[in-house]
């Protein structure tokens, strides 16, 4: 029996030899029958075969993205990932590799800096509300140009938001529309706006044109067709969302322990099938009906009822009982799942609620993500761990959880409450892209006040800022220019003008003195100005307006400024206490005459108000200290209109100034202690430059509060109820005690 294994064991390795002699032969001859054809071809002059010869060659290969010589062999030796060869065989975008790099032109934006361009709309062209709104956005920033041949990129008034076919909001033949574009370029240089793209089943993120070298700005976009440095993710926004402005966040105080009734919250639709619908099926698992409520609704949409589970009754009764606005103000964490496409509305409402979003939404780049750390202020979930999800955020600290909320506030505020703030955040990061040697960093975009607000065209040291003393361990600067404001002629030595610059001199902390002459008459001469300790310098105003004493003048070596009006009657003592209080909050304005606002309800506007009460929202700068960088901020931020309305008016600056800082900060000025008499001596003034002898100038005040506060699209002036004054001050201890003791004999 042995035997006979044995002779069939040789027997077969006998017939394998043979085969593979045979078939080895074969190939052998047929490789030398084609080496001698080869060599045939090269004896007759024709060309020798190229390197990739023996590879396949397919009709429709795909062209190298790169624009270099096409003759140059190939290495075939690199190693293609997976999600390259995805890439490659993507046909959503066929600029599916661009990049800045690659697909932007940076020479347009050399000459001018970074300008847009918004074509002129269509006749005949519908736009919905939502991307008018962005349009106007961008038309009232300062980054508009009505110039094409000024442009850096291009914005289409083609309405691209709703890219879903069975939208009434869709916009057919956009395909030619696009193309007949004398400026389009391929899309170079262009950004497209996008919301919805994709429809049913399977809701893809095809916008349903050729975008080109476009850049996308898109919601719901997935990190899998998200271009890196090139694409900006943009939140999902409804119809309703503010188009300047907006409302606060809903964390009015920091609650500790900052628990509430409930740990999770979730309400919305649930779908029986298609995609999106495996996450929301799952969510009754969780759902314990005490802290943890996921309620959700299959009655929606036309036939829900005949493709209704054992369970849709059930959920629909559930989810009747429970009010949205009450659970979501009341609530600790609020889930965010995925809908049919990857972003939802729920997002931004859990953000403006203090809410802290768990995200469910595997693949989804988060909005902004490039320059915003979610970790800060989100939980970012796995759909497929969607039952460790409770355990996980009892398992955070009540300081996370603390820190988490006050987060979600802070990016509220500052890129999401308006349509106007989520424009203007994805045009900055395109701008930090091009000018990649100034671009903020992100300390600068995850902290107040924010990248919106903080322009590295000032300074690329967050040093000379005013928010970011304390992360840099820095001291407040320990000197301060004093900027004069003069628009009366010098005819006597004994004027306030003259007074004010000896007080003024005379601080300690003084480094030097501006005097800005606004006046119509010529230069006084040298010897016309007091001596001092300090130099005193005297720059005529080009335009002689109002906004020019808030321009940033090379002049200031200072970070501290001491505005005043050449009117002002104030002492030494005065200003220094006044600047040691301005070092332990450098970045509000700290000053000494205070107004106020409030709502008139029989005029439905608002008001202005100079009486002395308890409260104020504004300090002026007739005699305030802040920091030199808002006078950056006034002249670069601010819309010319508003300028020019100041200057027109010769009035309000000071109001437009407190505006911007308190919009800065969402903090209200300082007011410090100040002697009785400033009121009346003020008012007393009969000169020119004493704008409260104009009896129109009370009303112009009030019509600026309104024009203002419409520009910013809310009214960002707080009010406060706090004076700061000197240690000792009035109590019945001796004078020798006290530092200031000055202030009290005034």
């Amino acid at each position: 029996m042995q035997a006979k294994k044995r002779y069939f064991i040789l027997l077969s390795a006998g017939s394998c030899l043979a085969l593979l002699f045979y078939f080895g032969g074969l190939q052998f001859r047929a490789s030398k029958s084609h080496s001698r054809r080869e060599e045939h071809s090269g004896r007759n002059g024709l060309h020798p075969p190229s390197p990739d010869h023996f590879w396949p060659r397919f009709p429709d290969a795909l062209r190298p993205f790169f624009s270099g010589d096409p003759s140059e062999p190939e290495d075939f030796s690199v190693h293609i990932s997976p999600r390259q060869k995805r890439d490659a065989n993507s046909s959503l975008y066929k600029g599916k590799k661009c990049r800045m790099e690659s697909c932007f032109d940076f020479t347009l934006c050399k000459k001018n800096g970074f300008k847009v361009y918004v074509y002129p709309q269509q006749k005949g062209e519908k736009i919905a509300e939502s991307y008018q709104n962005i349009l106007a956005a961008i038309e009232g920033s300062r980054f508009y140009t009505s110039d094409p041949s000024q442009a850096c990129l291009f914005v289409l008034s083609l309405d691209t938001l709703d890219r879903d076919q069975l939208s009434p909001q869709y916009v057919h033949n956009l395909r030619s529309k696009v193309q007949s574009l004398h400026l389009w370029n391929n899309g170079r240089n262009h950004l497209i706006f996008n919301l919805y793209s994709g429809t049913w089943p399977d809701y893809t993120e095809d916008v349903g044109f050729d975008i080109g070298q476009a850049m996308l700005a898109k919601a719901s976009i997935s990190t899998e067709n998200f271009r890196p440095n090139f694409d900006v993710s943009i939140p999902l926004f409804s119809k309703d969302h503010p188009r300047t402005g907006g409302e606060r966040g809903f964390l009015k105080f920091n609650t500790i322990p900052p628990l509430r009734k409930y740990m999770l919250v979730f309400k919305g639709k649930r779908y029986l099938t298609g995609i999106g619908s495996d996450t929301r099926n799952a969510l009754y698992h969780v759902h314990n009906g005490e802290d943890v409520l996921l309620l959700t609704t299959c009655k929606h949409g036309k036939d829900w009822q005949k493709h209704k589970d054992s369970r849709c009754d059930r959920d629909n009764t559930e989810y009747e009982k429970y009010d949205y606005r009450e659970m979501l103000h009341n609530a600790t964490f609020c889930l965010v799942p995925r809908g049919r496409r990857l972003g939802s509305f729920r997002f931004l409402e859990a953000l403006q609620a203090a809410c802290v979003p768990v995200m469910l939404s595997n693949g989804w780049e988060l909005p902004f993500s490039e320059v915003i750390n979610w970790n800060q202020a989100a939980v970012i979930g796995d759909e497929r761990l969607l039952l460790q999800i409770p355990s996980t955020i009892r398992s955070i600290h009540q300081d996370k959880i603390l820190a988490l909320r006050q987060q979600t506030q802070f990016l509220w505020e500052a890129y999401f409450s308006s349509v106007e703030k989520i424009v203007l955040t994805t045009l900055e990061i395109i701008q930090d892209r091009i000018f990649k040697h100034i671009s903020r960093n992100s300390l600068i975009w995850n902290q107040h006040p924010g990248g919106l607000f903080v322009l590295p065209q000032y300074s690329s040291y967050l040093g000379d800022f005013p928010y970011y003393y304390a992360n840099l361990g820095l001291k407040p600067p320990s000197k301060f220019t004093a900027v004069i404001h003069a628009v009366t002629p010098l005819v006597s030595q004994s004027q306030p003008v003259l007074k004010l610059l000896v007080a003024a001199a005379k601080s300690q902390y003084c480094a030097q003195i501006i005097v800005l002459w606004n006046c119509d008459k010529p230069l006084p001469a040298k010897h016309r100005w007091p001596a001092t300790t300090v130099p005193v310098i005297v720059i005529e105003g080009e335009s002689k307006v109002m906004s020019s004493r808030f321009l940033p003048y090379d002049n200031i070596i200072t970070d501290a400024v001491l505005s005043l009006d050449e009117d002002t009657v104030l002492s030494t003592t005065e200003v220094d206490f006044a600047f040691t209080v301005w070092q332990s909050f450098p970045e509000r304005i700290v000053g000494y005459p205070a107004r106020s606002h409030f709502w008139d309800n029989s005029k439905e506007r608002w008001g202005y108000t100079s009486k002395w009460t308890n409260d104020y929202s504004m300090v002026l700068t007739g005699a305030a200290i802040y920091h030199k960088y808002y006078h950056y901020l006034y002249s670069h931020y601010l819309p010319a209109s508003l300028k020019n309305m100041v200057d027109q008016l010769a009035n309000c600056e000071d109001i437009l100034m407190n505006f911007l800082v308190s919009a800065v900060t969402k903090l209200p000025p300082i007011k410090v202690t100040q002697k009785k008499q400033y009121k009346e001596t003020m008012m007393g003034q009969t000169s020119r430059a004493s704008r409260w002898a104009d009896p129109d100038h009370f009303a112009q005040r009030q019509s600026c509060m309104n024009t203002f506060a419409s520009w910013f699209g809310y009214m960002p002036l707080i009010h406060s109820q706090m004076r700061l004054d000197p240690v000792l001050f009035k109590d019945q201890v001796s004078i020798l005690r006290k530092k200031y003791r000055d202030i009290e004999r005034l």
